[in-house]
C-alpha cells in the first residue's frame, strides 16, 4: 500500500505538470479538458491558474508548505506585472493586486529567512 507521503509527491507533480502546460499552452489544455480553445481573457485566466497548481505542487511537496505561497505570491506579481506592462487586459485591481502580491513574498520570503518556516 503506497504512504500518504507517497501519494501526496504524486499528486505534487501531477499538479506542477498540469501547472506548467497552463502556462505554455492553455488552449491544449482547454481542448483537452473541455473540447474547446481558449482564447482572450480565458488564457490570461488559465496562466494564473496554472500558477496556483504549481504553487500548490510546491507546497504539497515534502518541505515546507510556506514556500507554496512565496513561489505563488512571486510568480503571481511578475505575471500579473508582465500582463499590465505588455498592454493585455487591466481592470482597476490589476496593480494593487501586483502590490499585495509582492508585500506578500516580501513578508513570507522574511519569514522563512528567520526560519519560522519550519516552526509552523
Amino acid at each position: 500500500m503506497p504512504t500518504v507521503k507517497g501519494v501526496l509527491a504524486f499528486a505534487a507533480v501531477g499538479e506542477i505538470a498540469t501547472g506548467v502546460t497552463l502556462l505554455l499552452a492553455p488552449s491544449l489544455i482547454g481542448q483537452w479538458l473541455f473540447g474547446v480553445d481558449l482564447v482572450g481573457i480565458a488564457i490570461t485566466i488559465a496562466r494564473v491558474a496554472g500558477i496556483a497548481l504549481i504553487a500548490l505542487g510546491v507546497a504539497c511537496w515534502p518541505g515546507t508548505p510556506l514556500l507554496g505561497m512565496v513561489t505563488y505570491s512571486v510568480a503571481a506579481a511578475l505575471y500579473l506585472a508582465y500582463v499590465g506592462y505588455s498592454g493585455g487586459p487591466s481592470g482597476m485591481l490589476l496593480w494593487p493586486a501586483v502590490v499585495a502580491h509582492v508585500v506578500l513574498a516580501a513578508l513570507l520570503t522574511r519569514g522563512i529567512a528567520r526560519g519560522t518556516a519550519t516552526r509552523t
